[in-house]
């Protein structure tokens, strides 16, 4: 799950971290209103989307007066912000973070990851802030450098420091860019986030070492002891369906193609799709009914799949250890009966109860087309589809 910059921001504010001062708003009107709050001379109006690249996409401006704010503010709401990260559809920007400006010396980058190779929280920077770290990582990577967290005892001070040396950070404020890393480690940690990133941690020209921007990933998977984070959610950044899967513990992501999958498990849910490709195919989603899926979660996620227009075919490959294929048959069936099934259905079951499933999809009356393997399956959807 992902949060807006400055809801981002204030958390950071709340475990006393160091982040530039700024008010929401979501018509012209309140952004005037929070520029009079702020009360500076220069007012940064930022486009508030879950993607990155807002400054090169003109997502973020630079006001010298409040006729500029709101005329900055006029012209970004409602306005679709197309960055590299959002893809060619963009994001329309419904809500915007009113920001003092400030007296920027040097940017800096920083954040912490979950490192799979190491399986610990890594602490990264680099004094190439401002940019996008895959550029950094690319031509540079020696500018890049790493601190690998011991669980037990936390980023340390000494840690934090050599980081801080190693990013060229003026010596008089290290310490203080070392507390800013430790007080972030502390929200990471306490927030179950996955990635935290400060892209440009700056120093400024009084001396202050603060986040001019901040972007949290959360891990779905703790939520639920972190109502306070859940509660910052923006539904409006979601698709519409993968919020629906949502609702019935269902793994879904939309994607561009047109033959829609229904599998039980994340590796066989690539392995399906994958497949698909190998095949000359292109998928529509990525649905994950998981391993302990009722009849009523099959039955959500065969009408999520048959919601979307672009699906013109639809391959459910199933093998059933924890799963019973008996209980995916009986949810189909209930499915496309409820929602009244117009595409080709292919079926590839295997594993528990794998006879009796089969069985009640013969007996369903069900244009249902049988695949032996996931190759036969995959090969039979795409050559339908096509």
């Amino acid at each position: 799950m992902n949060i807006h910059e400055y809801q981002g921001k204030q958390l950071l504010r709340d475990y006393g971290v160091a982040a530039s001062k700024g008010i929401a708003a979501f018509s012209p009107d309140e952004a005037v209103s929070a520029a009079k709050e702020l009360g500076t001379d220069v007012f940064v109006v930022k486009a508030q989307i879950h993607a990155g690249g807002r400054g090169k996409a003109g997502g973020v401006k630079i006001a010298k007066n409040l006729d500029e704010v709101r005329a900055y503010a006029k012209e970004l709401l409602g306005k679709t912000l197309v960055t590299h990260q959002t893809g060619p559809e963009g994001k329309e920007v419904k809500r915007l973070l009113i920001e003092e400006g400030a007296d920027i010396k040097k940017e800096y980058y920083i954040s912490l990851v979950v490192d799979r190779a190491t399986d610990r929280v890594t602490l990264m920077g680099s004094e190439e802030g401002g940019m996008d770290i895959e550029e950094v990582a690319e031509a540079t990577p020696e500018k890049i450098f790493k601190e690998v967290v011991d669980p037990v005892v936390g980023l340390t001070g000494f840690q934090a420091r050599r980081m801080a040396f190693n990013m060229n950070i003026p010596a008089h404020l290290v310490n203080k860019a070392a507390k800013f890393m430790t007080g972030l480690y502390q929200v990471f940690v306490d927030k179950d986030a996955s990635i935290v990133e400060i892209n440009p941690l700056v120093v400024t020209g009084d001396d202050n070492v603060l986040a001019l921007d901040a972007k949290f990933n959360f891990d779905d998977n703790a939520l639920f002891r972190h109502k306070d984070i859940v509660e910052l959610r923006d539904f409006d950044e979601e698709d519409a369906k993968e919020i629906e899967a949502s609702k019935y513990d269902l793994s879904y992501i939309s994607l561009d193609g047109n033959i829609g999958c229904m599998v039980n498990g994340a590796g066989l849910a690539m392995a399906t799709m994958d497949t698909i490709n190998y095949y000359g195919g292109s998928p529509a989603n990525f649905l994950d009914v998981g391993g302990g899926a009722t009849a009523e979660k099959v039955t959500e996620a065969f009408k999520i799949i048959l919601s979307d227009d672009n699906v013109k075919g639809i391959f459910v490959n199933i093998f059933g250890g924890i799963m019973k294929c008996d209980v995916i048959a009986e949810g189909v069936i209930t499915a496309a009966k409820e929602v009244g099934l117009e595409v080709p259905l292919v079926v590839r079951l295997e594993g528990t109860n794998v006879d009796r499933g089969k069985e009640l999809l013969n007996e369903s009356g069900l244009n249902i087309i049988a695949a032996g393997s996931m190759a036969d399956g995959a090969q039979k959807i795409v050559e339908i589809v096509g």
